[in-house]
């Protein structure tokens, strides 16, 4: 990408807290990671509690040479080196998601983890999800939903939600009011298979039911950057609270929004 467009899809990562980069994966590596992915897919029996991510599917680069082949994928790299994102590292695993034909929607979440840690404040993302779509997606089988900005900002959706996965928002009925909601600012994320989305853990995010014939599955990696540095390429106000954290002292994990989303 030149330098302007890398500049523009930045600005509207920390501003809307995602971005789409095209053709990121040629499509011999396409075919490769569809071809893995569904053998990995086959031998692999999904907990009833997980059924609005459809297949959940963990896999370490290291135990798989074709999935660290995508950790290693060099274009990836290039694109987050451009975006000014090159001090983020990978978990070294992803987990293959899918929507199969007729499954049920994702719920409104987000996933980060550190809502009582200061640098829930960051105006920069910190962690961010890193998804590789092989399918084609629209709203018919089951794209990405995103609320642009509510990784920096507090919508009374925050507080209406069921925590996230676990805590609770997996054994939540499929009629919940309020978890599979159509909001008025959500945006679609419809992509073209070997696209590459990235967004904040921070954003409120869902996915739509799939109401094809066929699975759309996507891989997604997590990605973090050093907590205790400014990234080179920021050149605004860095907030007090993040100026004044103590990067000595513990700080609890929590998966709900408190007093640093505002």
């Amino acid at each position: 990408m030149t330098p302007e467009i890398a500049i523009q899809t930045r600005e509207q990562m920390t501003r809307d807290g995602y971005c789409v980069i095209d053709d990121v994966l040629t499509e011999d590596f396409l075919n490769q990671l569809r071809e893995e992915t569904e053998r990995l897919i086959e031998g692999h029996d999904p907990s009833p509690d997980i059924r609005y991510q459809g297949q959940h599917v963990t896999v370490r680069g290291t135990d798989n040479t074709i999935i660290q082949k995508l950790l290693d994928w060099s274009p990836s790299r290039s694109a987050l080196e451009q975006l000014g994102f090159g001090d983020f590292i990978s978990s070294g695993g992803v987990i293959i998601l899918t929507k199969d034909p007729g499954e049920p929607p994702l719920y409104w979440h987000q996933d980060w983890m550190r809502w009582n840690d200061p640098i829930s404040c960051s105006p920069w993302p910190q962690t961010i999800f890193v998804s590789y779509y092989l399918s084609d997606t629209n709203i018919e089988n089951g794209c990405l939903k995103v609320i642009p900005g509510t990784h920096l900002r507090r919508i009374p959706l925050h507080d209406q939600l069921v925590p996230a996965h676990e805590q609770g928002a997996r054994f939540v009925e499929e009629n919940h009011p309020i978890m599979f909601s159509d909001h008025p600012d959500e945006v679609n994320v419809c992509v073209s298979a070997g696209s590459l989305v990235l967004a904040d853990a921070r954003i409120l995010h869902s996915a739509r039911r799939n109401l094809t014939d066929d699975r759309r599955t996507l891989v997604l990696a997590w990605h973090s950057r050093p907590t205790c540095t400014v990234p080179e390429y920021w050149d605004s106000e860095i907030p007090e609270v993040i100026r004044n954290r103590d990067a000595n002292q513990d700080y609890s994990g929590s998966r709900i929004p408190g007093r640093f989303l505002l």
